[in-house]
């Protein structure tokens, strides 16, 4: 009799560990195909993300080439209106300087002219 409770408990016991067996193995799919399933969710949101980040940076970069360009343009105007203004000045006094040079050259022909009499 022993030996027949010893059977049937041995054939149980297989019987228990054969069946939490098979719901490890169901849980470990189960959980591998979540995992799959969210690594795939956060792939897809990593890229959305990297997507609109590029697109901003890519919107800053033009905004800023842009103001740059404005920015070159305005100064170019101003440096281009003050050697005009330079130019003009420098014009003015060099023919200030040829007019008082002149009525020297006059002025010393003249006391030569004075001095030859």
């Amino acid at each position: 009799m022993k030996s027949k409770f010893s059977m049937i408990l041995a054939v149980v016991l297989v019987s228990t560990v054969a069946g939490l067996a098979q719901d490890v193995a169901h849980d470990v799919g189960h959980a591998a195909k979540d995992t799959g399933h969210a690594t795939e969710v956060a792939a897809k949101d990593t890229a959305h993300v990297t997507d609109a980040a590029a697109k901003d940076t890519a919107h800053a970069s033009e905004k800023a080439a842009k103001a740059t360009g404005h920015v070159a343009e305005r100064t170019a105007h101003k440096t281009g209106h003050a050697a005009k203004d330079v130019a003009k000045e420098t014009g003015h006094g060099t023919e200030k300087g040829a007019k008082e040079v002149g009525h020297g050259v006059k002025e010393a022909a003249v006391k030569t002219a004075d001095v030859l009499k």
